[in-house]
């Protein structure tokens, strides 16, 4: 076909975690790929009654087109949670409802990039994060990272030798792929960095609440005094991913200009998926259902790091995550994470290779794992059989 697409495109490829989970989907593969919720977590029974009530008490506007701003009670629901939980201090004016936490991601993109502009991220980092600036044709530059965040000095140097800094991406709560969590003195110190510079950040923390010991950290947000960073969150971790219902909370100019980006994207979010997850939180125990999502977790996260510190040879190394659903894995050098994968793949166990998550070097020894998908017992027999594969083919 003598069709001509725009330039960008000639610089997107094919989400490598979208690709891998085409073969996840057989029943006999162990998946440890992609960021999956444990569906049994689903609340189906609840759900099923709150769709009624949602149609019976509201069903003209619930299936009826609706502001783009989003459906207010959800706004002011979202908004008391993040005041109690992130220590932050927004209203629902700061709140736009968006199609998931991806949305939020593109609509930033959109917002802030011009071809050839700068996002400074975490090396690694969110690899669909990656893929959304990308179709705006910036310049992805990682800042080397610690235990404890983004090193704040090499942060520095590198917004000092480059002078067209759009934002800093940052995912500061058991940040995927490795699992890490920053410190909150490093989270004050990026704040300081973004005022001193007058550069956004935009947090992103899906994970933020599966946190499985002590009390979850305040945010960066919460540090915020000029208006400088985008908060973005999802409910696809802690309540149904196939509602696709994430938000932004930012200042209320920063809002005004999402809002006019997000009406000529889809008008708004499905007025029926607020509508019921803002019923479920007005009947049920929301914090009950992410103690239950905690508990099952923290017993993979312990089962999974139990199994590779048990199997797996003393050359590999891996995080132990405080929550959220991942944990990183490096390899000897001479090990690469796609050929493991392929080795693994004929052995019925996927995973995703670090490679992509490397914003803009080449570093092929590691692979993620996820952990929240998968029973105890099958995390087990996958960890082995990945362990036998470095035994058995690698000689290590």
């Amino acid at each position: 076909m003598n069709i001509i697409f725009s330039q960008r495109m000639d610089s997107l490829k094919a989400s490598e975690i979208r690709e891998i989970l085409k073969v996840t989907s057989k029943p006999e593969i162990i998946s440890f790929a992609g960021g999956l919720p444990a569906p049994e977590l689903f609340p189906i029974k609840e759900l099923k009654d709150i769709s009624v009530k949602v149609l019976n008490e509201s069903g003209s506007q619930a299936l009826q087109y609706s502001t783009t701003e989003g459906f207010t009670p959800l706004r002011k629901q979202i908004a008391s949670r993040m005041n109690r939980k992130f220590h932050t201090i927004i209203d629902f004016d700061n709140i736009l409802i968006t199609a998931g936490s991806q949305q939020a991601l593109d609509l930033s993109g959109k917002l802030f990039l011009n071809k050839d502009d700068i996002v400074l991220c975490e090396s690694p980092t969110y690899l669909a994060a990656l893929s959304a600036f990308k179709a705006y044709e910036p310049k992805l530059l990682g800042v080397d990272t610690d235990n404890d965040g983004m090193i704040i000095n090499k942060l520095e140097k590198t917004i000092q030798t480059n002078s067209n800094v759009k934002f800093m991406y940052v995912i500061p709560d058991f940040q995927n792929p490795t699992g890490r969590t920053w410190s909150v003195q490093r989270r004050k110190e990026l704040v300081d960095i973004a005022n001193r510079y007058h550069i956004p950040i935009i947090e992103d923390n899906p994970y933020g609440e599966l946190r499985f010991d002590r009390n979850i950290l305040p945010s960066i947000k919460s540090f915020d005094t000029k208006g400088l960073v985008i908060f973005v969150s999802t409910f696809s971790k802690t309540f149904c991913p196939g509602m696709r219902i994430g938000w932004i909370a930012a200042d209320q100019k920063l809002i005004e200009k999402y809002v006019l980006l997000k009406q000529g994207a889809d008008l708004h979010t499905s007025s029926i998926s607020q509508r019921e997850i803002s019923k479920y939180i007005e009947l049920y125990d929301f914090d009950e259902h992410i103690k239950k999502i905690i508990n099952v977790y923290r017993e993979r996260r312990n089962t999974i790091l139990s199994a590779m510190q048990e199997n797996f040879p003393a050359e590999v190394k891996f995080t132990r995550p405080q929550g959220g659903l991942f944990t990183w894995v490096e390899l000897p050098l001479h090990i690469n994470g796609k050929e493991l994968l392929m080795h693994c793949l004929r052995d019925n166990v996927a995973f995703v290779p670090g490679e992509p998550f490397f914003p803009d070097r080449k570093v092929f020894n590691a692979i993620r794992l996820n952990y929240s998908n998968m029973p105890k017992d099958r995390i087990v027999l996958g960890i082995r059989r990945i362990a036998n594969i470095l035994h058995n083919i690698y000689n290590i």
